[in-house]
């Protein structure tokens, strides 16, 4: 069998060098070893004989054989050093110029390791100890809550630099992976070789005390290195992964709606202008540049109901955009919402896909980020475990909008505003039912028509429309639907009621013209429910770089 530096050889040699790279791929996908493939697929590009016999490599798949050959064949001149390439050997000397980026191990794998090894890993310092020959680092590179614990000793190259080095500062370490004797870490790393790559001065703000969120909020472009933060952002990843899971498991189709848009699908005028026109300049001297006034959308809504009645099941999950001059802890100018839409469904099927959705988010946080919900509950708030453990095992209770007067007004509480039948509900009156009365998530449905958008399906009493908020304890609304006015006339009715101007609508009309069907969906604020998960309790800390009235700093 060829050795790895032949293989890539004749690889990059060859004049069928797409039909080789296509192969690569394809192999790659199979997880096919190299022992098995590699004389067919690189050897003979062109054509995919399997070779029976075992080869040189018997380690790992085709494409991690050729990355380790490549790089040796780049960077590795003799037999010797390829063949400590392909065991992992790290060797003082080498971690920077041979040992590409790749083969760095992020600091939650090598937590979680299971055997003794020499790893790489780089990350920025948290703190830094030193004793009389050697020094310990804490090091932390984001992938996970917990710092790993480096010991350099005097002899290891580098420590020179070790010992100026201050928190903030970015390292890059080799060394052997050993069971540590300290409790409350399984891990630790003894140093074969340190480099800092770069340094932080006296000025670094995330020195190793408490920050205040208000004083985090001020430097957002170094506060995701704090452990709230670094938390915070971890779970919004995995929770956006989790969005997709869910839809895509159910058979829904993403749809990417317009962040430019003519339309206000909200209807309260709350929209950013888009526009290539000067100051001071209008319509008359200048035609913008769509040729009519556009906006930065509020919604995808509108959108992604053209594709589920085309689709059946369709959501998107994008930023949008709201105008309103509020400084509340719960709303943002820019915001992140996820918006499935249902054909052939109506409010009753909402409301369960609603309740399914927040279940199946709360039990993907618990399952998968039981670190950061642990910091959360100790920091932040104490009760957040206990109280999202609770929310997969009951249902959500669902009551009619009149119903929910009745309770607020027989209450005996004072509210700061008062409540008024007809009128939306404020977050007041939507966390007492929440947190106080029912102490689950409830669903309010069956709400007043005139406190609702044009485009809600109208109710047999005329007075109310097939809508529902969905209220968790310590939010209030996280989730605001509805089943879709499929019949035209009454759909146009509505129109004319709201002040819309049908023209500007034709297409969204068209809908009801051609094939209609009763359809429903939702909106979800992305950010409200990471402050559901997190208890965290303002909007401005849930999002990377937070977009409100006066403040677009980053």
């Amino acid at each position: 069998m060829e050795s790895p530096r032949a293989i890539v050889k004749i690889l990059l040699l060859s004049t069928h060098i797409p039909n080789s790279i296509a192969l690569l791929l394809r192999f790659a996908a199979s997880e096919v070893t190299m022992s098995r493939r590699i004389r067919g697929s690189l050897l003979n590009p062109g054509r995919a004989t399997i070779a029976p016999e075992s080869g040189y490599w018997e380690r790992g798949t085709l494409v991690e054989g050729v990355i380790y050959a490549m790089a040796t064949l780049r960077n590795e001149p003799d037999a010797k050093s390829a063949s400590n390439a392909l065991r992992n050997d790290l060797t003082p000397n080498d971690t920077q110029q041979h040992h590409p980026s790749f083969m760095i191990r992020t600091i939650k794998h090598a937590l979680s390791a299971n055997a003794e090894e020499n790893i790489e890993i780089a990350g920025w310092i948290r703190s830094r100890r030193d004793a009389k020959t050697f020094s310990f680092l804490e090091v932390n590179d984001g992938s996970c809550l917990r710092n790993l614990q480096v010991i350099v000793d005097q002899e290891v190259p580098g420590y020179e630099q070790v010992l100026q080095a201050t928190t903030g500062s970015s390292v890059r370490v080799a060394g052997r992976l050993l069971a540590s004797p300290a409790a409350g870490q399984k891990w630790e790393l003894r140093a074969t070789q340190v480099e800092i790559i770069g340094g932080a001065d006296a000025t670094y703000p995330l020195q190793k005390k408490g920050h205040s969120v208000e004083f985090l909020r001020t430097i957002a472009h170094l506060r995701p290195r704090s452990n709230l933060f670094g938390a915070v952002f971890r779970l919004r990843s995995r929770l956006a992964y989790a969005v997709h899971q869910f839809f895509q498991e159910r058979d829904f189709v993403y749809v990417q709606t317009p962040i430019i848009t003519a339309s206000d699908c909200e209807g309260a005028g709350e929209l950013f202008r888009v526009t290539t026109l000067k100051q001071g300049r209008d319509k008359a001297d200048e035609p913008d540049f769509f040729g009519k006034a556009t906006y930065l959308t509020v919604s995808g809504q509108l959108e992604a109901e053209t594709f589920a009645c085309a689709l059946s099941k369709v959501y998107t999950f994008g930023p949008t955009f709201r105008a309103e001059n509020s400084n509340t802890s719960r709303h943002a100018a820019e915001f992140w919402m996820i918006e499935p839409e249902m054909a052939f469904c109506d409010l009753q099927g909402d409301m369960d896909l609603a309740e399914e959705f927040v279940k199946a988010m709360v039990r993907h946080a618990l399952e998968h980020c039981a670190d950061e919900l642990g910091l959360f509950t100790k920091f932040v708030d104490k009760g957040l475990i206990e109280r999202l453990t609770l929310v997969p095992e009951r249902p959500f209770q669902r009551i009619p909008y009149a119903d929910a007067i009745s309770i607020l007004n027989a209450s005996g509480r004072s509210f700061e505003y008062p409540v008024t039948d007809g009128l939306s509900l404020q977050s007041e009156h939507e966390r007492f039912l929440a947190e106080e009365h029912f102490r689950v998530p409830v669903i309010l449905f069956d709400q007043p028509l005139q406190a609702k958008p044009f485009y809600m399906r109208v109710n047999d009493d005329g007075k109310t429309v097939a809508a529902m908020d969905v209220l968790v304890p310590g939010i209030g609304e996280i989730i605001g639907g509805s089943q879709r006015e499929e019949r035209l006339s009454v759909l146009q009715e509505n129109m004319r009621s709201h002040g819309v101007n049908e023209e500007d609508y034709w297409w969204y009309l068209d809908l009801r013209r051609f094939g209609t069907v009763p359809h429903a969906g939702f909106g979800l604020g992305f950010e409200r429910l990471l402050m559901f998960l997190t208890g965290v309790s303002n909007i401005r800390d849930v999002i990377p770089f937070a977009r409100t009235p006066g403040n677009a700093e980053f």
